[in-house]
């Protein structure tokens, strides 16, 4: 059996070593250290110097915070997007918040502006506004930005922007990561770049960033002796961490680069199929890091060839692939959540395939996959 072929593998710079090997000499092993302050000064300068930003142990800790800082408690409601991962629900949960899922649009695959504003007007409605709405660019792809904030600022509800997945990613010129009153970043080992576990709170208000640095560090009062007058989280970010960080901003740039060249290699791959529409990006406003590249199949075309078909035959050959998210609206644990819209988040899912995109895929591994996809649809 040839080697297994991934369909996101951290992929390492090379100058990592170097930042953590400091960590050690230093002696720099805690929560908090110079690798984390540069990490962070990294992350703002590559997202324009117009946002502060606090480096976390990871992008749901920094969902959690972000409602935290918003003041969601027990009883309210926040809009989430249903296609996405379930770490931007879960935290609605940890508050004791009612998630309110929304549908789809099949441009961008994310939040649906009509179905928002129609879950708006209804909670408003039932005497429940919501107290935030979380926006995914899922898969890299930035959702319909100007859509979003035109009916978030008509109702006066701060968007907290999911930009895990889409580091790299910008939206008529601007970077994803930039758009919420807070948005969120991942490194997780699968994401664009990788600090083995971590992610950011990113905001344009200096205070946002203050109050997350505090409660992510037990919220601890200024006082000689340990006082706290409010809840804190052991959130923080350790400087071993942030060292690999900093080696990966050095290359986040190239790895966006070979991420949008795995997808241009599908685009080639699939021209002779007209039943595979690859994921891409809507017209020129629009610039994904394409984290993952994703397709779906429309069996009626394919002589009933199906997105789980091809699934199993990539497996057998060993080569990973999964299917798209499958919508929260669907899981067992929100099942009894409120929903708006139609069907195009589960008609994704059924139809929907995320294939190898990794940035580390050699000639090689290309030539199997290009190899299997034609044998499948032979």
């Amino acid at each position: 059996m040839q080697d297994k072929i991934w369909l996101s593998l951290p992929h390492m710079g090379g100058t990592e070593i170097n930042f953590v090997n400091e960590a050690f000499a230093t002696n720099w092993i805690a929560q908090l250290g110079p690798h984390v302050n540069g990490f962070e000064s990294d992350l703002k300068s590559y997202l324009g110097n117009t946002v502060e930003v606090a480096a976390l142990n990871s992008g749901t800790a920094a969902l959690h915070l972000s409602l935290v800082i918003l003041g969601v408690q027990a009883g309210d409601e926040v809009i989430c997007q249903s296609m996405t991962f379930s770490a931007s629900a879960n935290p609605i949960r940890y508050q004791g918040a009612t998630p309110v899922f929304i549908d789809s649009e099949p441009d961008t695959w994310n939040l649906c502006p009509v179905a928002l504003e129609e879950a708006i007007k209804d909670r408003i409605q039932k005497g429940k506004k919501p107290k935030a709405i979380i926006a995914v660019h899922l898969f890299g792809m930035p959702f319909k930005i100007d859509e979003i904030q035109a009916v978030a600022q008509k109702y006066d509800i701060p968007i907290v922007e999911d930009s895990a997945e889409a580091l790299g990613s910008f939206y008529k010129g601007k970077a994803c990561g930039t758009f919420g009153k807070i948005s969120v970043l991942s490194f997780n080992g699968n994401k664009i770049i990788t600090t083995s576990g971590g992610g950011a709170l990113v905001s344009s208000d200096p205070e946002v960033k203050n109050k997350a640095v505090f409660l992510s560090t037990q919220a601890r009062d200024a006082a000689p002796h340990y006082q706290h007058s409010e809840i804190g989280y052991n959130y923080r970010m350790s400087n071993v961490c942030a060292g690999i960080g900093r080696g990966q901003m050095q290359v986040l740039d190239q790895h966006v680069q070979l991420r949008r060249s795995m997808h241009f290699f599908y685009q080639e791959l699939f021209k002779p199929y007209p039943s595979v529409q690859l994921f891409t990006e809507p017209n020129s406003d629009y610039h994904s890091n394409h984290w993952l590249s994703a397709i779906t199949i429309d069996a009626a075309q394919s002589n009933g060839k199906t997105a789980e078909q091809l699934r199993i035959h990539l497996e057998k050959v060993n080569i990973e692939s999964r299917p798209l998210w499958k919508p929260m609206h669907m899981q067992p644990v929100f099942a009894t959540y409120p929903y708006y819209g139609g069907t195009t988040a589960q008609d994704l899912f059924e139809k929907g395939l995320c294939l190898p995109s990794g940035s580390s895929l050699t000639t090689e591994e290309r030539n199997r996959i290009a190899q299997a996809v034609h044998e499948f649809f032979a």
